[in-house]
């Protein structure tokens, strides 16, 4: 169907949304009606065909209050199933619209937005596109442009990390991006900024954590000549050198009270002063921060202030360990393995099924990094064409295990079985005691000690 024939409902409380909605689509479909209160949605979609609802993903309506929208999702899709629904969301409700989708919409707009990306998203649903994927290689990966590399994922939740990005990449929301050593957080931040609007303009990553005291504002802020014993020229800081594009803050977590202060201050005038000069400089940013702090560690205000994790966290993405992904593992592993064959000139190689099973069964504390150096000493050190389990060995500064020790040991069925031998000894073979302590029948665990060939 074209946008000139379609009918479409729009349900939002805010008037003035209601308003510009109205006058954006008048002259674009062939009928637009619009309601605040979403208890009459019921009602609208029973009497009237509409062939897209716009719907807001929170009213003020005492219904599942937070939720209002998926609430109001479910109940149009049990009484109009094939009615197209496109969530309305403000930044923070991110996660809640991504969740949206699970629950049967076609896609989510997020306000503000540009009237010429809501026409399209609404032309693309009504057309029968179904989901809008902005980027043609999502299904498996998305591309951190100029840096050359490519975050690679297939399971639901890295899925839903690109679904994400695609969003919030061409608005100007400040990021915080949370996650473990070594997930790509790194990666994430340089693909907002290459899918942003600012993609031409500078972009400048620092790790304020390793900043000492007193070079966090020079190295920030700037410096005048002279400002301190080692200022011999003027400099410009990195929210300078960053203007029109995107600074990356990285290990935001790990400044003090004092640093952060600071920080906030510039991020709410939007300005900043060299150390030993009185001129502020306005800036133009977008802005990107990362910590390997769980949210709740960061929001202990003895250790970072509340008022700027609000400033620095419109929107935040939660970046997932390797261990809570293990789908992606073997398309990391094989991703890896032909960047360094082609690196140390070996022939093309391949993972045996043993192999991929080990690496699937480690941890891997250190993350993606972690297997990107397994993967790269499994290549320089084969023979063969062929990577065997017997040929990749997991970095001792992130394996609790020893050497001797074999990953089995983490099964749960050896952990039972281990159990149930320590029990046994402990009671000196006697059966009913020992099953007693592990809350079993004789019965069941005589099954179990039959299993296990005890």
């Amino acid at each position: 169907m074209s946008l000139k024939k379609a009918r479409i409902l729009v349900i939002d409380d805010d008037s003035d949304v209601l308003t510009a909605v109205r006058l954006l689509l008048r002259p674009e479909v062939k009928e637009v009606v619009t309601e605040k209160n979403p208890e009459q949605l019921p009602a609208l979609i029973t009497s009237s065909e509409f062939d897209l609802v716009l719907l807001d993903m929170n009213f003020n309506a005492s219904i599942n209050t937070g939720n209002e929208g998926i609430y109001w999702l479910k109940r149009i899709k049990e009484i109009k199933p094939a009615t197209a629904v496109v969530m309305i969301t403000a930044y923070g409700d991110i996660d809640l619209a991504v969740r949206s989708l699970k629950e049967g919409a076609a896609d989510f707009v997020v306000k503000p937005w540009h009237n010429e990306k809501l026409l399209d998203t609404i032309a693309t649903v009504i057309k029968g596109a179904g989901t809008v994927k902005t980027n043609e290689q999502m299904n498996k990966g998305y591309p951190v442009g100029a840096t050359g590399h490519i975050m690679l994922g297939e399971s639901e939740v890295m899925q839903e990390i690109f679904y994400k990005l695609s969003k919030i990449a061409p608005t100007d929301a400040n990021i915080l991006i949370l996650g473990e050593n070594g997930t790509g957080k790194d990666l994430i931040a340089a693909a907002i900024h290459q899918q942003s609007l600012r993609a031409n303009g500078p972009y400048i990553k620092v790790d304020v954590g390793a900043l000492t005291e007193s070079l966090f504002e020079s190295e920030l802020f700037g410096h005048k000549k002279g400002a301190f014993t080692d200022a011999r020229d003027d400099r410009a800081g990195r929210f300078e050198t960053a203007d029109g594009g995107t600074l990356f803050l990285d290990e935001i977590g790990n400044i003090n009270l004092q640093q952060q202060a600071k920080l906030l201050t510039v991020l709410q005038n939007r300005q900043v002063t060299r150390l030993g000069a009185n001129q502020a400089i306005q800036i133009d940013i977008r802005l990107i921060c990362a910590t390997n702090l769980p949210l709740q560690e960061l929001a202990n205000e003895n250790k970072f202030r509340k008022d700027l994790i609000y400033r620095i966290n419109t929107v935040e993405i939660v970046v997932p360990p390797l261990r809570k992904r293990k789908q992606d593992i073997p398309l990391l592993a094989n991703h890896f393995a032909k960047i360094y064959a082609a690196k140390y000139f070996k022939p093309n190689t391949s993972f045996a099924a043993s192999a991929i099973e080990k690496l699937q069964q480690y941890s891997f504390p250190g993350n993606v990094r972690e297997l990107q150096y397994t993967v790269e000493r499994a290549i320089i050190m084969t023979e063969s064409e062929l990577i065997e389990a017997k040929d990749l060995l997991f970095s001792p500064l992130e394996n609790p295990l020893t050497e001797t020790e074999d990953i089995a040991e983490l099964k749960l069925s050896t952990l039972e079985k281990n159990t149930i031998m320590k029990v046994i000894d402990k009671h000196n073979g006697n059966i009913s005691r020992a099953a007693k302590e592990l809350g079993l029948t004789r019965t069941a665990l005589y099954r179990r000690l039959s299993k296990y060939e005890l």
